[in-house]
């Protein structure tokens, strides 16, 4: 059964750090294309970052040189360092994990599997 969970969120202030792990299972997703999508109450999921399988990195423009997405194929895991968080940062992160390695990396619709989410709360 392939899985994605994720962990590591909680509340915080703002300016503090926080950092979400993704422990992949089930099968072996160093091919694929992993990303970060967050969704705030009320609204849609949006795209934060993606790595590709070589490591290249994309960021939405509004969490750039503020967060960092990395993998540790090994581990079968995929990180997201989360620094100077603001309260618009509080969200639903999510975990997803595609197979294809699409260019569309912040297109929700092109993920295979998606992890159950965990919960960012950045107070002000």
């Amino acid at each position: 059964q392939v899985q994605l969970v994720e962990s590591g969120g909680g509340l915080v202030q703002a300016g503090d750090s926080l950092r979400l792990s993704c422990a992949a299972s089930g099968r072996t997703f160093s091919f694929d294309s992993m990303a970060w999508f967050r969704q705030a109450p009320g609204k849609e999921r949006d795209f934060v970052a993606a790595i590709s399988p070589s490591s290249s990195t994309f960021y939405t423009d509004s969490v750039k040189g503020r967060f960092t997405i990395s993998r540790v194929d090994a581990k079968n895991t995929v990180y997201l360092r989360m620094n100077g968080l603001k309260p618009e940062d509080t969200a639903v992160y999510y975990c997803a994990a595609d197979r294809h390695r699409s260019t569309n990396y912040a297109t929700p619709g092109v993920y295979d599997y998606w992890g159950q989410g965990t919960q960012v709360t950045v107070s002000s």
